[in-house]
C-alpha cells in the first residue's frame, strides 16, 4: 500500500514539474495560522516569509538592512525614526502607509491576541505617525532590541480592521502581505502553492511559482529528492555519508554549514552534587566532545564552546573548545572528595523521540566511566518530560538544546531573575556580574559595545561551567544544480530567491 502511495505521489509531481519555473520544496506538517504576528510554528513561519514583509531584515552577512523601510536613524538612545519606502502595495493593490505599522504594533499589543512576540515590545512606550510614511517610535529606557523588534512582518489595516477576532479570522488562511509570492492555495494536510507577486517592490520573482508538498513521512521525502522532484532538502549525516552516491551528487549542489542550535549537558546547580565547580570542571574534562561529534554526525558538526552564535558579534573566539584531560579530570574529583571507593554518581534525564540526545548521553554515560563516574540514564515521553521533568525543574542533570540567534538575549537563560517555575533559566543559574552585564548591555544601542558586553558574557558563563556545551550540528542542504544564482551565505540560501532562475 505504502508503494502505491508513493508511486501516485511521484505521479502527481511529475505533472507540477511540466510547469514551466515551479520551485519545489517539501513541507512535513500543515501550517496552523499564515499570519505573521500570531504564527507560532516553524511551518507557518516558513510560509509566510514569502508572503509579508519586515521594517528591517538581515543581509547574507546577517547584517540588519532596510526592507519596507527606505531608511531609519536614532534622533538619540530612546527615539527612533523609520521613513517607509514610497509605492509598495499590497497583494490586494492597496498602498502600504504607516498606518497598517502602527495597526500591527497595536495588535501585537492587544489583550485579546495571543503571540509570544509580545514580549518583545515591552521597552515600547508609544509608536507614533509622522506622516503618510514616516513612524516616530519611542522606547521607555535604551533598549539593545530596538531595531530587531521591526524585524516582524507587517499585516494589512485595511484587511484587519474590522475584523473581531484576529485569531479566528479567514485572513489566517487567505492571507494578503506584500511579499514577493501571493498564496494561490492551501488546505490543512495537502500541498501549498504560491505564485509571484508582479508587483513586488524589489522586482517581479525570477521562479513563477513555490509548490510546498506535504509529505509527512521522512523517507518519501528523501525519496523524491533522490528523483530529483524536490528542488531543495534537507539531508542527516547518515544519508549523505552513506545513502547517496555520485549520481546524486551530480544532480544536486551540497551546502553544509553550521546550524543556529546546540545541545548541552545542563545541571542543577540547586543539587548540592553540583555546587563544588571542581565536579562540575571535572566532568567537563572527561568529555571528549570531538568524538562526540565524529559518532553522532559523522564529523558533520563541530564542539560548541559557549552560549551565542558562532560568527555573530557575541561570539568570543579567544574561549577554545575543551580538551579531554582524564588525568585533570581524576584529580578534580579526589579533591572534591571522590574515588574509586567512592565513585561520584548521577542521572541524566532526556526526551524520547530525539534519537540524537538519547546517543548523547550513553556517550556521556562511558565516556565518564572511565574516571569512574556512575551514570544513570532516564528517558522520557516529550510531553512528560515537560511536565514532570523540565517545568518542576526535577533532574539532576539534563540533555537538551536551544537555539542560536543573530540578536542573542542571554536574560531569559542566565539571569538570576529567570530562575523560576516554568523560566528558561532551567539549571538555576546565579552570577552577580553576569546579571549586572546582562542588565547593562539591555540597555545598549551600539553593536560594537553590545559586543564586548556580550564577549564578556560568554567567557563568564562559560568559565563557571553551568552547562557542559557539547555540539553545534551542521545544517546540510542539497539544491537542484540547475537553479542558477544561489549564494550561500552565513545565514543560508534563501536571502536572494527572488533573483533565482530555473530553466
Amino acid at each position: 500500500m505504502k508503494r502505491v502511495i508513493i508511486f501516485f505521489t511521484i505521479k502527481s509531481f511529475l505533472l507540477i514539474n511540466l510547469l514551466a519555473s515551479t520551485l519545489n520544496l517539501s513541507i512535513s506538517s500543515s501550517p496552523s495560522r499564515l499570519n505573521p504576528i500570531i504564527a507560532a510554528d516553524s511551518t507557518s513561519s516558513e510560509i509566510t516569509q514569502w508572503l509579508f514583509n519586515g521594517l528591517l531584515k538581515y543581509d547574507k552577512d546577517g547584517n540588519i538592512v532596510t526592507d519596507l523601510a527606505k531608511s531609519y536613524y536614532f534622533l538619540n538612545d530612546k527615539k527612533l525614526i523609520i521613513e517607509l519606502k514610497k509605492g509598495i502595495k499590497w497583494h490586494d493593490g492597496v498602498e502600504l502607509t504607516a498606518d497598517d505599522v502602527i495597526f500591527t504594533y497595536e495588535k501585537i499589543m492587544d489583550k485579546n491576541i495571543f503571540t509570544p512576540r509580545k514580549t518583545n515590545y515591552k521597552e515600547v512606550e508609544s509608536v507614533k505617525k509622522l506622516d503618510n510614511y514616516t513612524i516616530e517610535v519611542n522606547y521607555k529606557r535604551a533598549y539593545f532590541k530596538a531595531l530587531i523588534i521591526w524585524m516582524i512582518e507587517i499585516i494589512p489595516k485595511h484587511i484587519l480592521e474590522k475584523q473581531k477576532d484576529l485569531m479566528t479570522s479567514e485572513f489566517n488562511r487567505k492571507p494578503i502581505g506584500t511579499g514577493p509570492y501571493k498564496l494561490a492555495e492551501f488546505k490543512t494536510g495537502s500541498d501549498i502553492e504560491l505564485i509571484a507577486n508582479e508587483n513586488y517592490f524589489e522586482g517581479k520573482p525570477k521562479i513563477e511559482k513555490i509548490h510546498y508538498k506535504f509529505l509527512p513521512d521522512s523517507n518519501t521525502s528523501f525519496l523524491m529528492l533522490k528523483q530529483k522532484l524536490l528542488d531543495i532538502g534537507g539531508l542527516t549525516p547518515l544519508q549523505i555519508d552513506r545513502q547517496i552516491d555520485d549520481k546524486f551528487k551530480d544532480k544536486f549542489k551540497i551546502i553544509e554549514r553550521p546550524s543556529f542550535s546546540y545541545d548541552y549537558l545542563g545541571f542543577n546547580l540547586k543539587n548540592k552534587k553540583f555546587q563544588n565547580p571542581k565536579i562540575r570542571e571535572a566532568l567537563s574534562l572527561a568529555i571528549d566532545r570531538q568524538e562526540m561529534v565524529d559518532i553522532l554526525f559523522f564529523g558533520h558538526g563541530k564542539v560548541c564552546t559557549g552560549p551565542f552564535l558562532p560568527g555573530s558579534f557575541a561570539f568570543n573566539k579567544e574561549i577554545k573548545p575543551i580538551k579531554q584531560n582524564l588525568q585533570k579530570a581524576k584529580e578534580l574529583l579526589k579533591e572534591a572528595g571522590y574515588d574509586e571507593k567512592h565513585p561520584f554518581s548521577f542521572e541524566i534525564a532526556t526526551n524520547a523521540g530525539n534519537e540524537t540526545r538519547v546517543n548523547v548521553a550513553q556517550i556521556i554515560q562511558y565516556q565518564l566511566s572511565k574516571i569512574g563516574v556512575k551514570v544513570t540514564i532516564k528517558i522520557m515521553e516529550w510531553q512528560a518530560f515537560l511536565n514532570t521533568i523540565i517545568t518542576p525543574k526535577n533532574f539532576e542533570t539534563i540533555v537538551m538544546g536551544w537555539s542560536l540567534a543573530l540578536m542573542p538575549d542571554a536574560y531569559p537563560l542566565w539571569h538570576s531573575k529567570s530562575d523560576f517555575l516554568g523560566g528558561f533559566n532551567l539549571v538555576g543559574y546565579h552570577n552577580k556580574k553576569v546579571d549586572e552585564l546582562i542588565e547593562k548591555g539591555s540597555e545598549i544601542v551600539d553593536i560594537n559595545k553590545l559586543s564586548k558586553i556580550y564577549k564578556e558574557l560568554f567567557s563568564l558563563i562559560t568559565h563557571d561551567n553551568p552547562y557542559l556545551f557539547l555540539y553545534i550540528p551542521n545544517s546540510i542542504s542539497v539544491v537542484n544544480k540547475d537553479i542558477k544564482n544561489i549564494e550561500p551565505s552565513f545565514i543560508g540560501i534563501m536571502h536572494n530567491q527572488i533573483e533565482w532562475i530555473k530553466p
